[in-house]
Formats: structure tokens, C-alpha cells, sequence
């Protein structure tokens, strides 16, 4: 494989205008054709086989418009002034009515002046809109358009606010400052490492082709597969930190063989041919990372991994082709626009001296480095998974204040209301009195603890299910309402199948599904992925130590998501705001809930990007090792060799991380904060010194390799052997059995 990329990589220096040309009109190209043509998105939050799916596909059968996901909009009122029942308020409120039985698709508009539209105090109300033939897709500028219609409603002094009426698959999120702030957090770094503005400019240039490559890709992809909203963001921000530090690998290369007397052309062909491979093998443990989401056993988890992986197949490819091309375009020019006080140090001494100190005392430095990383992932067992609910939204916005207003007006379970389905051994008719097994359904529920409010129930036009509205005592949130979930499921009525929908049993079914695929998938990550190496570097010892290092720095990463989120201890610092009436204690250790798929999620990035730096610093070492067969020495040299290169790209991904934390979304908050720790903690304490002390005391077990294996793996080779401008001395074969 060296072979075939230093080909490509001189190839793509030689014409570096004909490729620069090419990647630049597929980005635009791409780019551009999805927003002309338009970049569908899928809300496809079904769970196939669960209770709450067989729920969800029931509401649709004949109780009416409306009670699909999606087909309902909240109004929530609030008169300051008095109540809703006053003369001109009401006749305000009628006015609002009418409004919004004339908007398209609307087809019934509910009273607050019904039995459960309006809170005991009489000053706040709820006005339910049900909808039918609408785009889901655009549920959000539906709900603005609706609440623009309630205009007569504030013209008499009552405020109009619309409730959050989406799935967590609905939710758009756009991140564009945080974006910016990112990239230009990642170019100061880029200054600082390597002292010209030139230099600097490349990963920055090939990052950003290669996210508007992939977004274009992505966005068009959504034309004939379901593409969830989420795969954008995720898109950027992996796409972003990975592209950025293949290509800072590459040119911190190519420089180091500049400087050395080597020509642009034959720099940049060795530079391809043996740091490409570990980009290629780097890139792909992510993907595989990622793709592995596919088990996680629903349709969002399902596109979501496979699809984000677009964004790093763009990445190695601009990083060996492109950057390349951009290489052998600037020449030695890649050192101009020096920054003042910035010049050129050396990039090995430090490091190395580091990797020298460590080989003298690995037993200290693993016992120290095992240490530290324990306790920062010990907060991790207080780790608290649950759903998001709108009483975590940002201060101010509608979902919150809506949030806030019907908690107040009607208790906090209205906000996360149960949908009971249950299918009938026979037809019943749909009358005043109920049929005496509805009745039955009904008591109950009634008597299930922890339920607060029980509708009348509705039978659908076969007569063959009722569909009963549940209101429990407790939050979304509160781990009391997936038990009030469980609690109804358990009702056993004869010939009766009971099911429950709703956004929180949706999501009580979501956390369930994952805890049952969470070992699956994270097994298929770790043997594939230690297979990979297994076949880039042909050491076993080294797979398998390479995957256990990584799952050490997941702990640490999970040990900070709890302590700031689960804990609360700096949830305040990331921008999450407690309610009003909660006290000082409160609003100092301000406890966030994190969604039960965030850990797998995470656990796939993670995991790809932590393996990444494994992969750079373990070429280098071999190298090292095969020019002289010196163990010790080989691991200080390459931690000298690749420590400079690694921190800069580490601190990209830390700015890129960190940069997203400033967005108000709790979930983004939560991939901000996870990600940026693991990648420093990996960087620092497993790279600078758990990974070379473990490297030092195996010696020559480290590039061991049974003899019949060697036999059948394929000559994969990451790194090539012609580096250094010197002949480089015999290499030293390894260890055989």
C-alpha cells in the first residue's frame, strides 16, 4: 500500500492544479447541488417491535387527525392580568380560534374552555391544534406560523407561547458560530506549531473542502435514504477535527523532510507513502467506529453512523490527494509569512527527552498514569441516563417557557403525557357510557401509582382499540415516569393487549433497546478494530493493548460527563441554567439527565478518534524500531517524533469540542464536553505516558507475531521505510515464533 500512495501522493504534486481544480468543483459542485436541490431530512424515530411503536402505529387507525407523532401543536396561554374566563379574553381567545381553524392543514382546533384545558388558577390555558397532511419535516415553522396566527389573543394582554411539539429526531440543530469559532481556534493553533501563516492555511484549507464535500454528499444522499437531521453536526464536528489533524500529519512530515535537504517532489511522495498509510488506517477505524452504530437496533442510530462516516472517507481522500497537490503547489514557499516570534524550534528534543524519562521508569509511570486515569474515571458510576425535557432548554425560549407555564398550570406530568392503546378481543361501541371493559381499562390505570390524571377514553372506528391519554405525577425527566411506563404495561386485563406511547415510554423503550445492543456494539468496535491493526502493523500485543488504552480514555471521558451533568458540578460553567425557584445549593450542583443513546454515540467516536493518535505514534515507534531494533530508544524517539504533532492536533480537537459547547442545545453541550476531554486525556496522559511506559517494559513482545499468522495476514504495510535522507541502517527483523 506505501508503494500505491507515494505514486499517488507525487502524482497528485506534479498536477497539483488539475487536482486542486477538481476537489474544489466537487465541493462546490456538491455543495451547491444540495442546496438548490435541497437536503431532505427523516424524523423516523420508530423503534420496530417495541410497545411504544405498536402504540404509535395504533393512533393512526381510525381515532381521528392528529394523534400521530407530529400531528399535534400546543398553544400555551397566560393571562397576567386575570383570568381566561374574563368576557374580552375569552372573546380574544374565540378570535385566536377561528384563526387557526382557516391555516392549511388544520383540521381541529380544541378549546382551552374543556375539562383539562384550563389550569384551576383559570390564568393559563392550552389551545391543542391537530393537524393532518403537513410535512413533518418543517414541524417547526409550522408551530410559527400557527403561534403568528395567535395575534388576536396578544392584542388583549395574554401571552401566547408554543410548546415543543417535537421528537428528539425533529430537532434541527444549526451551529454556525460555533463552527467559526472552532476553525479559528484550530488556526492559531496551527500558527503556533508551525511558525508560518502558509503552513498553517493548508490543513485549514483542506478541512473545510473536505466538510462541504461531505455535506454535499450527505445533503443529497437525503434524496433517496432517510437522513436524520443530526448526521449535519455530527458531520462538522468529526469531519472538522479529522480533517484538520491527517492533514497537520502530513505537512509536519513533509516539512521535517524539507529541512532535512530533500526535494519538494520526493517529499512529498515519501511523505504520502509512509505517514498516507496511517491516515488510511487511522480514517479507517473511525468509520468502522461509526458504521458499527448500525447495530444499535433503530432506524436513526442505524443512518446516523454510516452517514457521519461520509465526512472522514472525505477526509482521507483530500488528505491524499489534495493536500499533496497543495504541497507540491507552494514548494518551499510553505514556510512563508513567518509569524514573528514564532520561528522554527526543534519539534523532537522535548518529546523525546519525555520518552527517555518514561523508559527509565515505566513501573512508576504506568502505576502513576493507571492512578490518575482511575480517579478521573470513578465519577462515572454516578453517570445519570434519562431524557432531556424541555425544563432543560435554554432560558427564554418558548419550549421553556411553555415548559414552565404548564407545569405551574397543571402539573409537571403534562408535559410528558402517556398514550394508553389497548386492542379489544371484540367491537365495542363508541357511546356516552363506556363499554364495560373500557371502564374496566380505565380503573386500572387510575389505580397504577403515580398517575395523576386519567382522560376519558376514545374508541377508534373499528370499535376494536380505545386510545386513553394518561397524565402522570412526574416530569419527563424524573426516572419515576419510565417507572409509571412499566407500572401500566403490567396491567393485565383478560384478552386486553395494552400499549404505551408517548415521548417518554418512546424513549424508556429507546434506553432499553440500547442497553440490550450497547455490549454487541461495542464488542464489533473493539475486534474490528484491533483486527485493523492487526493487519497494519502485523503485532498482535499491539492490537490489543492499542484497544484496551482507548476504552481507558472513554472512562475518563465519561467520568467528566458525570461530573458536570449527573453530578452538576459545572453544568452552571457550560451554560445550563436552573429554574428561577431553585435555591443556591441547587443552582450550584444543577443535575442534567443525559439521553440514553448519547454513551453509544460517544463510545463510536471516541473510540475511532482515540485510535487515531494510537495509529501516528505507533508508526512512528516501528519505524524507529526497524531502523535499529532498539526498544527502548525506539518509543523515545517516536514519542519525540510524533508528541509535537499529536498535542497541536489534540488542542484542534479540543477548540473544535469546545467551540460547540457555546450552543444552547443540552445534547450538543453533552458531545462537546465528552469529546474535548477524551481527546485531551488521550493525548496527555495515555499517549505521553501510559502508552510508552506499557510499551517499554513489553519490549520485544510489543512486534511479537506467530509465525502461521504472519503466514496468512496480507502485507498491509502503514509506514514506509524511506524517510530519512540518509540510508537508514539494515532494519532489524521481528520477533518470530
Amino acid at each position: 500500500m506505501t508503494r500505491f500512495l507515494g505514486r499517488l501522493g507525487g502524482w497528485c504534486a506534479r498536477h497539483g492544479r488539475i487536482v486542486l481544480a477538481l476537489w474544489v468543483i466537487a465541493a462546490a459542485g456538491l455543495l451547491g447541488g444540495s442546496l438548490v436541490l435541497g437536503s431532505p431530512v427523516s424524523t423516523d424515530m420508530t423503534i420496530p417491535g417495541t410497545s411504544a411503536q405498536r402504540a404509535h402505529d395504533l393512533m393512526r387507525s381510525g381515532f381521528g387527525p392528529g394523534y400521530a407523532p407530529g400531528g399535534t401543536v400546543q398553544l400555551v396561554l397566560y393571562s397576567e392580568q386575570g383570568p381566561l374566563t374574563d368576557e374580552h379574553r375569552k372573546e380574544a381567545v374565540e378570535r385566536t380560534i377561528d384563526r387557526l381553524g382557516a391555516m392549511p392543514h388544520v383540521v381541529k382546533v380544541e378549546t382551552p374552555y374543556r375539562m383539562g384545558g384550563i389550569a384551576s388558577n383559570l390564568r393559563i390555558g392550552v389551545i391543542t391544534v391537530r393537524m393532518e397532511g403537513h410535512d413533518h419535516a418543517k414541524l417547526a415553522e409550522t408551530t410559527q406560523a400557527l403561534s403568528k396566527a395567535a395575534d388576536p389573543a396578544r392584542a388583549a394582554g395574554l401571552e401566547v407561547v408554543p410548546a415543543d411539539s417535537s421528537t428528539p429526531a425533529d430537532k434541527e440543530i444549526k451551529t454556525g458560530p460555533s463552527e467559526i469559532i472552532g476553525v479559528t481556534c484550530a488556526l492559531v493553533v496551527l500558527v503556533f506549531a508551525f511558525g508560518t501563516l502558509a503552513a498553517a492555511l493548508v490543513p485549514i484549507f483542506a478541512a473545510l473542502v473536505s466538510v462541504a464535500t461531505g455535506l454535499g454528499v450527505i445533503g443529497l444522499l437525503g434524496h433517496v435514504v432517510d437522513v436524520p437531521k443530526q448526521a449535519g453536526i455530527m458531520a462538522t464536528m468529526i469531519g472538522l477535527g479529522v480533517g484538520i489533524d491527517y492533514a497537520l500529519f502530513l505537512l509536519s512530515r513533509h516539512r521535517r523532510l524539507l529541512a532535512s535537504g530533500v526535494s519538494v517532489g520526493e517529499s512529498v511522495r515519501r511523505t504520502v507513502a509512509g505517514s498516507g498509510g496511517a491516515v488510511v488506517f487511522a480514517g479507517g477505524t473511525v468509520i468502522i467506529a461509526l458504521s458499527a452504530l448500525m447495530l444499535g437496533g433503530f432506524p436513526l442510530l442505524r443512518t446516523l453512523g454510516w452517514i457521519t462516516g461520509i465526512s472522514v472517507v472525505t477526509a482521507v481522500l483530500t488528505s491524499i490527494t489534495l493536500v499533496p497537490a497543495l504541497l507540491g503547489l507552494l514548494g518551499h514557499r510553505i514556510n512563508a509569512l513567518k509569524v514573528p516570534f514564532l520561528g522554527r524550534r526543534g519539534e523532537s528534543s522535548g518529546w523525546a527527552g519525555l520518552g527517555a524519562w518514561v523508559a527509565r521508569r515505566p513501573w512508576r509511570v504506568l502505576l502513576g498514569s493507571v492512578l490518575v486515569l482511575a480517579a478521573l474515571a470513578a465519577p462515572a458510576l454516578a453517570l445519570k441516563l434519562g431524557p432531556l425535557d424541555d425544563g432543560y432548554g435554554t432560558k427564554g425560549s418558548d419550549a421553556r417557557r411553555s415548559y414552565e407555564l404548564m407545569e405551574v398550570g397543571f402539573g409537571p406530568g403534562f408535559n410528558g403525557p402517556l398514550v394508553v392503546v389497548a386492542e379489544l378481543p371484540s367491537r365495542v361501541a363508541d357511546t356516552d357510557k363506556p363499554a364495560p371493559i373500557v371502564e374496566r381499562i380505565t380503573r386500572a390505570i387510575e389505580a397504577v401509582d403515580g398517575v395523576a390524571h386519567v382522560a376519558p377514553a376514545q374508541v377508534n372506528e373499528s370499535g376494536r382499540s380505545v386510545l386513553v391519554q394518561v397524565i402522570p405525577e412526574y416530569a419527563p425527566s424524573d426516572a419515576r415516569a419510565a417507572e409509571v411506563v412499566r407500572d401500566v404495561r403490567a396491567i393485565s386485563v383478560p384478552g386486553v393487549t395494552l400499549h404505551v406511547g408517548g415521548e417518554v415510554a418512546a424513549l424508556a423503550d429507546a434506553s432499553d433497546r440500547m442497553a440490550e445492543r450497547t455490549p454487541l456494539v461495542i464488542a464489533v468496535v473493539v475486534l474490528l478494530s484491533a483486527l485493523l491493526l492487526l493487519l497494519a502493523f502485523r503485532a498482535p500485543v499491539i492490537a490489543v493493548k492499542a484497544a484496551l488504552m482507548n476504552l481507558i480514555s472513554l472512562g475518563a471521558a465519561f467520568g467528566a460527563l458525570a461530573l458536570v451533568f449527573s453530578v452538576g458540578l459545572g453544568s452552571g460553567l457550560v451554560g445550563m441554567d436552573a429554574p428561577a425557584s431553585a435555591s443556591y445549593l441547587e443552582t450550584l450542583f444543577f443535575t442534567v439527565p443525559i439521553e440514553s443513546y448519547t454513551p453509544l454515540i460517544l463510545f463510536a467516536v471516541l473510540f475511532g478518534l482515540s485510535m487515531d493518535y494510537e495509529v501516528f505514534l505507533l508508526t512512528a515507534v516501528r519505524q524507529a524500531y526497524q531502523r535499529h531494533g532498539d526498544n527502548s530508544r525506539a518509543v523515545a524517539e517516536g514519542l519525540g517524533t510524533t508528541g509535537r504533532v499529536i498535542t497541536s492536533a489534540a488542542l484542534i480537537m479540543v477548540a473544535v469540542f469546545v467551540a460547540f459547547i457555546a450552543y444552547p442545545d443540552p445534547l450538543v453541550k453533552t458531545f462537546g464536553v465528552g469529546l474535548a476531554v477524551a481527546v485531551a486525556v488521550d493525548a496527555t496522559i495515555i499517549r505521553g505516558f501510559l502508552v510508552p511506559a506499557t510499551m517499554v517494559l513489553l519490549g520485544r513482545l510489543n512486534w511479537w507475531c506467530p509465525a502461521w499468522l504472519d503466514r496468512l495476514l496480507p502485507n498491509l504495510s502503514v509506514e514506509g521505510h524511506d524517510d530519512d535522507p540518509a540510508p537508514a541502517p539494515p532494519a532489524k527483523e521481528l520477533v518470530r515464533t
